[in-house]
């Protein structure tokens, strides 16, 4: 079985997600999501919406998420990698060659994102 690992937010969970979440399961068999908890959101100085358990939830109704692992730092990937046999790391393009250093133990995908849409523009619009 092909693991294909991503991390992130997701918070208020858009379009934009989902279709990053499908073209990442298509890369292999079984789609892991980090999903950033509340108190790394916090180190990141990133405000959610949504709590983690919340957001949680909205990723466990996704067909194409198969399992989701909290992400609790930065240094924690190469971990994951290894604990859960990952055969593919994909982020955003909009990370290009930041985890450059993890294809020792993976292939590191960079997908491109949906440019109309991002979590930023939509919290921007709702605080109007």
């Amino acid at each position: 079985m092909k693991k294909v690992i991503t991390y992130g937010t997701f918070d208020l969970l858009h379009y934009g997600h989902v279709n990053l979440l499908n073209r990442a399961k298509k890369l292999g068999d079984y789609l892991i999501v980090g999903l950033s908890t509340n108190e790394f959101n916090l180190q990141k100085n990133k405000t959610c919406f949504f709590d983690y358990e919340e957001r949680k939830k909205m990723l466990e109704s996704l067909r194409c998420v198969d399992e989701i692992i909290p992400e609790t730092c930065w240094e924690q990937k190469p971990d994951d990698i290894l604990r859960h046999d990952v055969s593919v790391f994909v982020m955003g393009d909009d990370w290009e060659g930041k985890f450059d250093y993890l294809k020792e133990y993976c292939e590191v995908v960079y997908l491109p994102r949906t440019p109309e849409i991002s979590t930023t523009e939509l919290k921007a619009k709702i605080l109007k």
